[in-house]
């Protein structure tokens, strides 16, 4: 494991940047009582990248996933996405950046019940009144083999199914960047490698950018690269990782 130098951090071989926190803090409450989530934080996170965040539980990775998708805001210090700094956004810019520019995927499926398929795919793009590519749309599904159960909805469909029409659904505006929080958790191992194949895939093949928290070595593995956290800070961080690797990380760490 490398540790990293608190200074702004590097882009990846695309040289461009999809999101960065610049010295980002968020600190909880005051005085003594004051909790510091993220101190202090530098790193970027590069286009056609996937990215595995990890630490210890209460290491500040959801917190930072938060504050950089603008769910939360910092206490100190700058979350971009792209060249646009959220602090300088209103509430319904704000909105509007995470409705065109960045994409979702959680734990919890959050399928709307009585929609199909492929309308819970194509609902954000609906809802803001936005024509799907049918090209990009098509092959999203076909790539996550979705394509002979689009019309069914979420209750016709596995737990492995439904994650991947989340996971189609956060892809299929080609958003700048997507934010995954342990997207595999409600799954068993075997579809949980699929849907993480997926993922890597939609980075490799599709030129998405994905940034993921999850606590489980072997999903992150799957990725380009690993940063890790503690104690709110950034610590270190892997290319190229294997199971084996990120366990031994998280080991330094005292996880």
């Amino acid at each position: 494991m490398t540790v990293l130098d608190p200074s702004p951090a590097r882009v990846g071989a695309s040289g461009l940047r999809a999101a960065s926190a610049l010295g980002v803090s968020k600190i909880h409450g005051r005085g003594d009582t004051a909790v510091h989530a993220l101190d202090d934080v530098h790193v970027d996170f590069a286009e056609g990248q996937f990215t595995a965040i990890m630490g210890p539980s209460g290491s500040g990775k959801s917190t930072l996933m938060h504050c950089l998708a603008g769910l939360d805001t910092v206490s100190a210090g700058q979350v971009l996405i792209g060249d646009t700094d959220l602090s300088t956004l209103s509430e319904q810019q704000l909105t509007l950046l995470r409705r065109d520019q960045v994409g979702f995927i959680f734990q919890a499926f959050n399928l709307i019940p009585t929609l199909t398929a492929q309308e819970n795919i194509t609902l954000p793009m609906d809802l803001a009144g936005v024509k799907p590519d049918q090209g990009w749309l098509d092959k999203v599904i076909a790539t996550v083999g979705l394509a002979d159960r689009v019309a069914h909805r979420p209750s016709e469909l596995s737990g492995g199914q439904q994650q991947r029409v989340a996971v189609s659904r956060a892809l299929a505006s080609r958003p700048r960047i997507i934010f995954a929080d342990e997207p595999t958790g409600n799954l068993d191992t075997a579809t949980g490698g699929e849907i993480l194949d997926f993922m890597r895939r939609a980075v490799r093949e599709m030129g998405q950018t994905i940034v993921m928290v999850t606590h489980d070595p072997a999903a992150a593995s799957y990725s380009d690269r690993v940063v890790f956290l503690a104690d709110g800070r950034v610590v270190g961080e892997l290319c190229e990782p294997t199971p084996d690797t990120v366990f031994d990380g998280l080991k330094a760490l005292g996880n």
